[in-house]
Formats: structure tokens, sequence, C-alpha cells
């Protein structure tokens, strides 16, 4: 089978898997929710070895740090197709003061990093009690 190279689509498909596409972006994609009293971020992790996932907190900054291996690395192979990215992944969030980040629960499965993170205390709806300084005084005439 005889192939022209064509250097620009090799270009495109450099430029693709360091930036990614829309339909497939190159950072780790994400969904954020609230759903009552917790925080919800969802990573996309897919063919990530679950001891490979590093998390860190600083102040409030979330860090996501995880590694995919390429399947074949010790051996020589011809690509049919490399649609994978490999390789570190690195992704930051900013988490906002009302949020709990010394009770961060993380899971791992099927692929997708799922971290629940509460709401402080000091930052859920409280009520506030209400006491009054009037007095009733009876005025005899």
């Amino acid at each position: 089978m005889l192939m022209r190279t064509d250097p620009f689509r090799e270009l495109d498909r450099l430029t693709q898997q360091v930036f990614g596409t829309v339909s497939r972006p190159a950072v780790m994609p994400m969904n954020a929710y609230r759903k009552g009293e917790t925080f919800h971020l969802n990573f996309d992790l897919p063919g990530i070895k679950p001891d490979s996932i590093d998390l860190t907190v600083e102040r409030n900054v979330l860090t996501v740090h995880a590694e995919r291996e390429s399947a074949e690395p010790d051996q020589v192979v011809e690509l049919i197709a490399d649609e994978c990215t490999t390789g570190v992944f690195t992704r930051q969030v900013f988490l906002g003061e009302t949020l709990d980040t010394e009770h961060i629960r993380a899971d791992y499965t099927g692929g997708v990093l799922q971290l629940e993170i509460p709401i402080h205390e000091s930052a859920k709806p409280r009520k506030v009690a209400v006491s009054s300084s009037d007095t009733t005084q009876q005025i005899s005439a």
C-alpha cells in the first residue's frame, strides 16, 4: 500500500494531541455541580491506573495529576490509529472559600474520578433567634 505523507496532516494531528479538539479535549473533561450540601466534581480519566492519580489541595486550589501509559511501551509496533492521548495530565480547580477541603472524598470507578466536597458549616444557612426587649406595663389610674 502506497501512501503520500502530508506534512500539514501530521501538523494537525500533533496540534490536536497537544491542544485537543472540541469533541476530544486534551485536558481531562470535568463536570461540576452542587447537590444539597455537597459540591461534586467528576473527571473523565479512562484508562488511568488508580495508583497514578494524585490529588493535592493547597489553600483553595485542587490539583488533579494523572498519568496514562502507552499500551505497548517496550515493543516496536506499527500504529494504525493513535487517538488515545498518553502521558501526564494535570488540571487545577479553584475552590470557593465556602467548601470544606479537609473532608474531601474521592472515588475512582469506571474511568471517572468522583470528588465530593462538603459545604463548610459556617457557609450553610442558619436560623437566627430573635429576642424582644418590649415589655408590657400596666398603668393604674
